[in-house]
């Protein structure tokens, strides 16, 4: 990770809402190569103590590699996006705004009851909102019998968590409200999220 220092974050609340709000990670580990998978994880605990978890189906080429004390990487990816030179009062280099966190992990196999509390956690977290929703007690027992035995679930325990947030500090504010204004121009989720995380970390008001 980019280890320059004003754009680390260090607070383990940052870390922990930021896991919750982006919890689509990106989850490598050695295998023959390098392999990675991208999937969702979930955190539980505290922010000074948590661990995440998630499942991969045995389909995937990273299932064959899957085992007790197996270090793992975990990316979680906020908004990110192009800043033109062009945005700037005085000349000036692009770049590229963004924020994440990554979080090296041992793995530990889930047993059947494990998953399925798992698969129930995640089921809840993102079907709550929808109109007519279908959580994992609703499913048949043989849709549940047929797939359980695809998938492992684990335990991903924490052994280094780096968090950064690059958004313009130590720019003068012209020039980070002008950042804010393109961004907002382009008028994409994206690039909007992004315009809010710097409002947030500059506490600008407009």
């Amino acid at each position: 990770m980019f280890r320059q220092q004003k754009y680390l974050k260090k607070d383990p609340q940052y870390i922990y809402d930021f896991i919750q709000q982006h919890p689509f990670a990106t989850f490598v580990l050695q295998g023959e190569e390098l392999l990675a998978t991208h999937i969702p994880v979930l955190i539980t605990g505290t922010p000074e103590k948590f661990l995440l978890y998630g499942h991969i189906a045995e389909a995937n080429e990273q299932y064959k590699f899957l085992k007790d004390g197996l270090e793992a990487l975990l990316i979680f990816q906020g908004a990110h996006g192009y800043v033109s030179s062009s945005w700037y009062k005085d000349m000036n280099i692009s770049t590229w705004d963004y924020s994440a966190v990554h979080v090296n992990v041992k793995l530990k196999l889930q047993s059947r009851e494990e998953l399925e509390n798992s698969l129930q956690n995640l089921i809840q977290k993102f079907e709550k909102d929808q109109r007519c929703p279908i959580y994992y007690k609703d499913l048949p027992d043989d849709m549940v019998e047929d797939h359980l035995p695809l998938i492992t679930g684990f335990w991903c325990e924490p052994v280094k968590v780096q968090a950064i947030a690059k958004l313009h500090q130590g720019f003068e504010k012209d020039d980070v409200e002008s950042v804010r204004r393109h961004l907002e121009e382009r008028q994409d989720p994206l690039s909007s999220k992004l315009s809010e995380n710097l409002k947030k970390e500059h506490g600008t008001d407009h």
